[in-house]
């Protein structure tokens, strides 16, 4: 019986598109060979490979449909396997989309694999070593998910590779030298993850490699000399990284190359010389390179397959030659902010269209094709004169944007500006600004200036690999952290370089605002998730921020605001906002060609700082004025009331007592003056410096605070604590006497947010926080049940510079960390031990305070620990979730067991607990059972909590409902023995009320 084409058909099209779950689809192939004498045989699939399948589908959540006999014959097949004829075919390929979890081991099992597609899913944990026995894999990629670790070394056992895809994860470390074994292999993707150190110098076994990504990580050293050596490499791109220069000349030999993109070299120049041979090039990409040569050092003229060249942003000088303007495939030419001279090129061809030549310093006249059509030519920064002749050839505006020759230099026209990046119409934000629209219909190579002119922008750069780019993004969700959501609905995005400029501004100090939200990474377990956004932020040349990355500074959240805030000296009349992209960030998610700088909106103020140096001067004038006028009046009054006869006795007398006297007065007032503007200079100072780290708070207006409270009605008053009386935000209540029911999702993202919360308190903010009363009764939700971080009244600012700060204890019983509660000192893991306490509140659904005294009342810690030796950890649930995520609330206490650490060396940061939390870490170290819940269970039998000392509201149940619950505050000096402790045990140390 000959296998018919339509079996493997129907096996393959109905699988994948088969409504396993949503979003999920399976392909398997089978193959095998045919032995004739078994030619009658019902065929079967492998037992084994058929369970693993099962398996696997049944640890991801997901079934097979009905149609799919998994248990027998998943994918049937008439011939007999050549190394089992029992059995009859074998699983060769396996893909999955939008899976959530760790690969399951039962993956191992299927031994005849050739290609393992689990590329844009949402896989975690680390890549199993067990992949590694999967030998007889050819194909396989495990792109775009949530993967994290080291690659094991078990990877260079697939010595039957070709193709090994791993790019946009979270892998890190060094990539092991085995890979070097894998001698087959073509193709190597390993783009945007935390790869650091050098390229191993085994790579250089790898003869047959044709393409390499290895952008996006912070690989470090010198590219090495040995990629000279594989002379099949056809595209190579290194941006993004630590490199150190020069570029090795070896790669010259490389001359099979189509596509090179190298970028943000760290340190040392490099010249042009190593890309002469490479005239198959389509793509080349040399940005941020460190290059100090003249273009014409290479001869460009044999470049004939050249479709997109970019020498941004390095030093190359000279002028441009006509040859490259001669190039017949030639599209896209970039190079800007070099330090290129001289004049236009007087001929092009049609088909170059996009020409960026801004920042250099050409000059002369503007040839004939700067009038065609459809041209995107970007001549921003340079020493071009206009006038009458030439003003009309190009995009008006163009001569307020010339190098030190802004419109109004002297003359200044406007002072505050606002812009709507991508807006279509003018919009009134509640900061009192008018947001001007950036509607503008930018490209590649490209300018606008708005009318007045007070505003322009410049956009440079294209998307690569992407046929139909966008420069704006359009979204119609609300937004988070802003009374403006509308301003947030567009942005504009830039793949290289984009610049907005204040022109004909006042002169002095201004306060610079800058807007951001992200909006195509959703905040789900999708690999849509996995984007990132990074770029570099400089205000007037001088770098603000680098790596910046809106959806981390959010806290990990889209659609949610992000405001920057500097405050920096205009004094030419002129500003300049430059976002910068240095290869940072991932390239294809959502889609290709997604990345680089973004933007929503921005303004610049003028400070209201006062220029104290003028005013003291002005003192000084006023002082000197008034002293010597007052010693002539009183001189001439003196001489004309004095007789002849005592003349010359009294006229010296006055005139030296005069004298005297206001000098010292003069002087008194001159050291009055100097203290009084010393003084008066370190107060305007020192908030004008917090401002420029944290921005500048936001100031209610009591009509404001009355409306939002309905005029500080009793019903919505939360309670009343050391800092006056706290009232509830949004709809519904979530404090006070209500309660919530809330099932197990709602938990969860309460948890993974209070944790990204204090993340950013203690290592993203530009002042790190320790919050120092981290609780349940502290967290309060909006009415989206996000959570919220409330109760800053005892939070302490971190010195970076000490390991940990000695400091009177105060918090919550229950709560504290046992080395603050015995030595007072003070870590951020103080805050880390209390997020441990609260994540166990919320699993339980109760809180770690008991009312009751019996003897048979068991501690929380005390009941989590004995179910975790007893390995019982769910029915530490709370009883009223009837349907919970079993991985994820096993994920969440073991966090809290790591935060609750006796040892504050043992907890995490918050950064890898946000981590854990969200599967994108391991939780590989050891649980040490704290040694005092022994003691407690010796000592107390009964466990209870009480506060110490807060400045927070006092309600009961706090905001979770019946997770937590607000206690009486109290105050002390300190407790032995009694961390995390029951309020027996503080009662026995007789704190004192401070209410």
């Amino acid at each position: 019986m000959q296998m018919k084409p339509s079996s493997l058909m129907s096996c393959s099209s109905f699988l994948h598109g088969a409504p396993v779950l949503l979003l999920f689809s399976l392909l398997l192939l089978c193959r095998s060979w045919r032995v004739a004498a078994q030619a009658q045989q019902v065929p079967q699939t492998d037992p084994v490979e058929a369970a693993a399948l099962n398996a696997i589908l049944s640890k991801l959540g997901l079934s097979a449909p009905e149609s799919w006999n998994i248990s027998g014959n998943p994918c049937s097949d008439d011939t007999p396997r050549d190394d089992n004829p029992a059995f009859y075919p074998a699983i060769k390929k396996i893909n999955m989309l939008d899976a959530v979890g760790p690969i399951p081991e039962e993956l191992r099992n299927l031994t005849h694999l050739k290609e393992l597609d689990f590329r844009k899913n949402y896989f975690t944990g680390p890549l199993p070593a067990f992949i590694g026995e999967l030998t007889a894999l050819e194909f396989m990629t495990v792109g775009t998910n949530a993967l994290s670790g080291p690659i094991p070394k078990e990877l260079g056992n697939l010595k039957n590779l070709i193709s090994l895809a791993l790019g946009s994860n979270n892998f890190n470390g060094t990539l092991p030298d085995e890979l070097g074994n894998l001698t087959k292999l073509q193709r190597m993707y390993i783009d945007s993850n935390d790869f650091s150190g050098p390229l191993p110098s085994t790579l250089s076994q790898l003869k047959n490699l044709s393409v390499l990504w290895a952008s996006d990580n912070n690989f470090s050293g010198q590219i090495p000399d040995y990629l000279g050596s594989l002379t099949n490499l056809t595209q190579v791109r290194l941006q993004g990284n630590s490199f150190q220069g020069p570029i090795p000349r070896s790669i010259s030999s490389l001359v099979k190359l189509t596509s090179l993109r190298i970028g943000d070299i760290v340190n040392g120049s490099s010249t042009l010389a190593f890309i002469g041979n490479m005239t198959s090039l389509r793509d080349l990409v040399l940005r941020n390179c460190k290059i100090s040569d003249t273009i014409a050092s290479v001869d460009f003229s044999q470049f004939g397959f050249l479709n997109l060249m970019d020498l941004s942003f390095n030093n190359i000088t000279g002028q441009i030659p006509q040859s490259i303007l001669n190039l017949p495939l030639l599209i896209y030419l970039f190079l800007g902010n070099n330090s290129l001279s001289g004049s236009l090129p007087a001929a092009k061809t049609p088909l170059l269209t996009n020409l960026d030549f801004s920042y250099n310093h050409l000059s002369g006249s503007f040839p004939s094709w700067a009038t065609q059509k459809n041209l995107q030519l970007n001549l921003v920064a340079n020493d071009f004169v206009m006038d009458s002749s030439n003003d009309s050839i190009l995009p008006w505006g163009l001569n307020c944007l010339q190098r030190n020759t802004p419109c109004f230099l002297g003359s200044p026209q406007s002072a505050p500006f606002a812009v709507d990046s991508g807006g279509s119409g003018t919009m009134s934000g509640s900061d009192n600004h008018k947001y001007q629209a950036d509607n503008s219909s930018l490209g590649s190579a490209s300018y606008y200036v708005a009318g007045a002119p007070t505003w322009g922008v410049s956009e440079v750069g294209r998307f690569m690999d992407s046929p139909n780019g966008s420069y704006i993004i359009y979204s119609s969700h609300q937004f988070q952290n802003t009374l403006d959501s509308a301003l947030f609905q567009t942005a504009r995005m830039s793949p290289s370089s984009l610049r907005y400029y204040g022109i004909g501004l006042e002169n002095g100090n201004y306060t610079v605002t800058l807007q951001f939200a992200e909006v195509d990474f959703p905040d789900i377990q999708s690999w849509r998730s996995r984007g990132r956004r990074i770029f570099d932020i400089y205000v007037q040349g001088e770098r603000k921020e680098q790596n910046f990355d809106i959806r981390k500074a959010a806290g990990g959240k889209s659609f949610t605001v992000v405001k920057k805030q500097y405050v920096v000296p205009v004094t030419k009349n002129f500003l300049e906002i430059h976002l910068f992209w240095a290869g940072k960030g991932t390239c294809c998610i959502p889609t290709q060609g997604y990345y680089g700088p973004a933007i929503s909106a921005l303004s610049a103020t003028p400070s209201t700082q006062l220029n104290l140096n003028s005013s003291f001067y002005i003192a000084l004038e006023l002082a000197h004025g008034n002293l010597w006028g007052k010693v002539l009046q009183l001189y001439f009054a003196a001489s004309g009331h004095s007789s002849a006869e005592n003349k010359s006795s009294s006229r010296t007398g006055v005139i030296v007592g005069v004298v005297v006297g206001i000098s010292v007065f003069a002087l008194v007032a001159l050291a009055v003056i100097y203290v009084w503007s010393q003084k008066n200079r370190r107060l305007l100072l020192e908030p004008e410096e917090l401002y420029s780290l944290v921005g500048r708070p936001y100031i209610f207006s009591y009509s404001e605070l009355r409306s939002a409270t309905e005029n500080f009605c009793s019903s919505n008053l939360l309670g009343e604590g050391g800092y006056g009386s706290v009232y509830k935000i949004p709809k519904p209540s979530f404090s006070g006497k209500e309660s919530l029911n809330l099932d197990w999702p709602a938990r969860f993202e309460i948890c993974l947010g209070l944790a990204r919360g204090i993340a950013y308190l203690h290592e993203e903010s530009s002042i790190r926080i320790l919050h120092r009363d981290i609780k349940a009764s502290n967290v309060l939700l909006d009415a989206d049940l996000n959570p919220k971080i409330s109760d800053f009244g005892l939070a302490k600012l971190c010195d970076d510079k000490k390991s940990h700060v000695s400091t009177k204890v105060a918090g919550t019983f229950g709560y504290l960390a046992p080395e603050y509660a015995m030595r007072g000192h003070m870590t951020e893991k103080v805050d880390v031990y209390a997020f441990g306490v609260v994540a166990l509140e919320i699993v339980a659904g109760e809180s770690n305070y008991q009312n009751s005294l019996e003897e048979d009342t068991t501690y929380i810690f005390e009941r989590v620990w004995e179910l975790y030796e007893n390995n019982r950890l769910l029915d530490f649930v709370d009883s009223k979730l009837t349907e919970f995520n079993g991985d994820e609330v096993l994920r969440v206490i073991r966090v809290a067991l790591h935060c609750t650490q006796s040892s504050p060396h043992r907890r995490p940061s918050m950064s890898r607990v946000v981590s854990m939390l969200a599967g994108d870490a391991d939780m590989t170290e050891e649980l040490i059972k704290p040694s005092y819940i022994t003691e407690w269970q010796v000592k107390f039998g009964s466990f209870a909590s009480t506060q110490v000392r807060s400045s927070g509201v006092q309600a009961s149940p706090g905001p979770l409902g019946d997770v937590s619950a607000a206690t009486p505050s109290r105050s002390y000096n300190s407790a032995p023995d009694c961390a995390g402790m029951p309020a027996t045990c503080m009662d026995n140390h007789t704190p004192e009320n401070k209410e």
